[in-house]
Formats: C-alpha cells, sequence, structure tokens
C-alpha cells in the first residue's frame, strides 16, 4: 500500500491528494481482501522474472510458463497485470486497428546511424519493480554510446510527472542531438514531447512492439534487475531508492563495461564522481552499507517532491555534475 498510515509528517489526507487518490477511495481499497492483492503481487513478481529472460512472450505464453510454475490462472487475469505493470511483448504485432489517441508519434530515425560520441542520442524507458509489499516504477535517460545513466526516478504510479522530471534532471547535465523512446503514452504525451522540442531535440520513437529499437536501455534493466532488484527484495519504496541509488552509481562509476573497452560508463562520457557517488558505488563492493533513512527519501516522499524531498534529501542520482555531494 503507497500510504504510510502513521507517516511522521505527512497526513493520510494530504499524502491521498499527493498520489491523485480520493480518501474514500483509499479506505475501501486498505479493506480489500488481502490475499487476493498478496497473490496478485506473487504472480507479478513472476512475470517480471520471466519478462525480463523472455520478452516474446505475449499474454498466452506467459499463462502458459505461469500453469508450467503451478499457478493456476487464465490468460484474462495475466493480461490485466501485464497491463499494470506496463508491459509489452517485443514481437510485431498486425495493424489491426488505428490509435485513437491524439499524441504525435515520431518517425524511429536510428537505423543505420553510426553512433559514436557522447550526447548524440539519448533514450529512455520505464521498469516494474517488485517489492515485497507491492510494486513501483522506474524511469531511466541513459547516453547511448557512454552507456551513462543520466538521470533516473522511482514512482508509485505511472502517470507522466516522474518522467518529465527525469528528463528535466537529464537535460540540466546537457542536450543531445537526438532523444529516442517507445511509443508509451508517458513519451507521446504533449507535456513530455514539449520539453525536449523547446530544449531543440529531434525526437524519435520506436516501431510499436520493437523493444530492440531501444535495445541499449532493455540490457541497462536487465543488469538493473539480476544485479541489483532480484538479491535484495526491497521491502518498501524507501529500501528500492537507497538500493538503485547505490548500484547506478556503482554502474555508471564503478562497473567496467566489455563493450566499452574496459571502461566505466562515466569514464567514456568525460564525467568525474562527486565524494557522495563514490561512496556509494564502494557500498556494492565494500561492507559500507548506508542505512535507508541516510540515503533515500521516504516512500511518500518519491511524489512529494515539494513538501517532503527538501527535508529528506534528493531521491535522484543524475551525475557528477549534478548529484548531492
Amino acid at each position: 500500500m503507497a500510504i504510510e498510515l502513521n507517516h511522521p509528517r505527512i497526513p493520510v489526507a494530504r499524502q491521498c491528494h499527493l498520489l491523485g487518490l480520493g480518501r474514500s477511495s483509499w479506505y475501501y481499497r486498505a479493506q480489500r481482501d488481502g490475499a487476493a492483492q498478496h497473490a496478485d503481487e506473487q504472480i507479478m513478481r513472476l512475470i517480471d522474472r520471466q519478462y525480463t529472460l523472455t520478452p516474446f512472450y505475449g499474454v498466452l505464453s506467459m499463462r502458459d510458463h505461469l500453469r508450467q510454475m503451478g499457478q493456476v490462472i487464465n490468460a484474462k487475469r495475466v493480461r490485466r497485470l501485464i497491463r499494470l505493470m506496463g508491459l509489452e511483448a517485443i514481437y510485431p504485432k498486425p495493424r489491426t486497428s488505428v490509435n485513437n489517441s491524439e499524441n504525435k508519434v515520431y518517425p524511429y530515425l536510428l537505423r543505420g546511424m553510426k553512433i559514436d560520441k557522447p550526447d548524440q542520442v539519448w533514450s529512455t524507458d520505464i521498469t516494474y519493480i517488485p517489492m515485497r509489499r507491492g510494486h513501483a516504477y522506474l524511469v531511466a535517460v541513459m547516453d547511448w554510446f557512454s552507456r551513462y545513466v543520466l538521470s533516473w526516478e522511482l514512482s508509485i504510479t505511472m502517470d507522466v510527472s516522474f518522467c518529465i522530471s527525469a528528463l528535466k534532471q537529464a537535460l540540466s547535465l546537457g542536450v543531445p542531438e537526438i532523444f529516442n523512446s517507445d511509443q508509451g503514452s508517458q513519451f507521446t504525451s504533449a507535456p513530455f514531447t514539449q520539453v525536449l522540442l523547446d530544449a531543440g531535440v529531434r525526437i524519435s520513437m520506436d516501431g510499436r512492439g520493437r523493444a530492440l529499437d531501444n535495445v541499449f536501455i532493455e540490457r541497462l534493466w536487465r543488469s538493473v534487475k539480476y544485479e541489483e532488484v532480484y538479491l535484495r527484495d526491497y521491502q518498501t519504496p524507501a529500501e528500492a531508492v537507497c538500493g538503485l541509488a547505490r548500484y547506478f552509481a556503482f554502474f555508471n562509476f564503478g562497473r567496467p563495461h566489455q563493450a566499452l573497452a574496459g571502461r566505466t560508463p562515466a569514464q567514456v562520457h568525460g564525467i568525474t564522481s562527486t565524494p557522495r557517488q563514490a561512496a556509494l558505488a564502494r557500498q556494492m563492493t565494500t561492507l559500507e552499507v548506508e542505512s535507508a533513512p541516510a540515503c533515500a527519501a521516504s516512500a511518500l516522499a518519491l511524489r512529494a517532491h515539494s513538501e517532503a524531498a527538501q527535508a529528506n534529501g534528493t531521491i535522484h542520482l543524475i551525475s557528477g555534475r549534478g548529484a548531492p555531494s
């Protein structure tokens, strides 16, 4: 449950307002069958692990896989949970209907392009982050050439605001020539694309169902899941923020990449770590572990930027130039 009943600073009414949730709706949800909700979360964890391995699985293949694992489940439930997680199989699908969305879809600009310098192409995507109680969504902005993660943000909802926040954080570090994303509603929305147009950035979008058009960030998600998320078993959003901050510092500043000739993304991108980032990166390879309250905002501060984020410290790790020292 995203609401913290005994939060020391933010009352339940204000929490509901920040999350766009009516108090009556929350009180109703709080009383729903806890066993059913727990069962859904457990199945979503299984779907997330399998999707990371086989992103070409559609609803029926995923249903059959879950049944092989002993789950009693039908396609309708699998489809509902996959939609809740924001997943889509990567195989091409027949275009049997025209999208009636008013959001403009931009062409894919990267086919055949030689990408040979930082800030030539950035990309973004959203992935599902399982937790012991509930789940969250992670968005990141990545440089294609250096693999440097310019910004990231965690949210308990899939609205566009946390994507715009991550984008603006990244643009505070530089401006790419091209920005690539999938055709998700967050990235095709006018508020998101307008930020890019105002910065003079050319917009590129993958073909529908073609995750390989954004292959580098898909590889990032695989690394994040198997090197951090599945190993840690986060209990709360605050723990997830803490763990992800530590991991992205390590990924950018401490993890050599074979594709980068044994260099780190930060070295290729030309960024020097701050003392804070260096300390976080060391935690991945030493016994230094910072407590969750010391390195992460509370769960509600994930969205209550104006009221809680400043008091608890930033929830972003953006770069050597913009992260807290």
